[in-house]
């Protein structure tokens, strides 16, 4: 598409830009969430830490940029600016869904009985519990997600860019999934045997953990379901009125319950700062 063409045409309302005062408040949330986990990290520099602080910042320039681009035609109207702002969206929920996972996995191993789960559901957790290979397997919807950004700014709906959200939308879909039933499998092992637990915090998120994990992971679903069940129309996917209730709002809510006291219980935090986890864990994806 020539210059002159793409003048004429206001991506940022095409990617569902139109909220200036949603975008405001939410920078804003996040600006005060950002400075909890900063205080965190300056305190005890954790890995999961480390994730949530750097989550909240792309959210942070994210929204910022979205109600720039709301709010300024002449910005709206620059492809390469509305682009940078979904890749900002785009490079988040690889974090938050590997934190979840990482929480769960470590409270597993604290499990002293064995979840009663079948022998296929033991091997695919035996298999994908290990954080190098969940983060291969995170990376790759992320690259395709962000790939099929930039292939839709000119055609949203029928280009190669489709069906690069698609597969990324897909892989995504699966993954959450996949940690939904792994703290099912988590919650049923403690509810089996309540003194399961090798070690549990005395504070609320310790005693409630998996319940809270399970909260996280059934939100994150919730976010992947819409963003797959929309991806074949665009203007519907970025439509304000379910965006913000159906994406932006389960994100928050997840980065606010990580935030309760316990839910990363202090021998966790040591089992989740060994190298291999602190090497798995910069950010990913919308």
């Amino acid at each position: 598409m020539s210059s002159a063409d793409s003048e004429n045409i206001n991506y940022a309302k095409i990617f569902g830009f139109n909220s200036v005062a949603a975008a405001a408040v939410f920078a804003a949330l996040y600006t005060l969430l950002f400075c909890f986990y900063l205080f965190k990290v300056i305190r005890e520099r954790r890995g999961i830490l480390i994730a949530l602080l750097a989550f909240c910042l792309f959210r942070i320039v994210g929204f910022i940029m979205r109600a720039i681009a709301s709010n300024n035609t002449k910005i709206g109207e620059n492809p390469g600016y509305v682009v940078a702002t979904e890749t900002f969206f785009s490079i988040g929920f690889f974090g938050l869904l590997f934190c979840a996972f990482l929480l769960v996995v470590a409270r597993l191993e604290l499990c002293a009985t064995k979840p009663s789960t079948s022998p296929f559901i033991r091997t695919l957790l035996g298999f994908t519990r290990s954080p190098r290979v969940f983060r291969l397997c995170l990376l790759a919807p992320m690259a395709l997600g962000i790939a099929g950004l930039d292939e839709s700014v000119d055609n949203p709906e029928e280009s190669l860019g489709l069906e690069l959200r698609k597969a990324s939308a897909a892989l995504f879909l699966v993954l959450t999934f996949f940690q939904v039933v792994q703290t099912g499998v988590l919650i049923k092992s403690e509810y089996e045997d309540k003194n399961s637990l090798k070690y549990v915090s005395p504070s609320f998120g310790g005693r409630h953990a998996s319940w809270i994990f399970g909260g996280i992971s059934l939100l994150l679903l919730i976010r992947e379901i819409f963003t797959t069940a929309t991806i074949n129309t665009f203007s519907r996917a970025n439509n304000e009125h379910y965006w913000y209730p159906l994406v932006a709002v389960p994100e928050i809510l997840c980065v606010i319950l990580y935030m309760i006291p316990g839910v990363v219980p202090p021998k966790v935090r040591a089992k989740l700062d060994s190298s291999d986890v602190e090497e798995s864990l910069p950010m990913g994806s919308k």
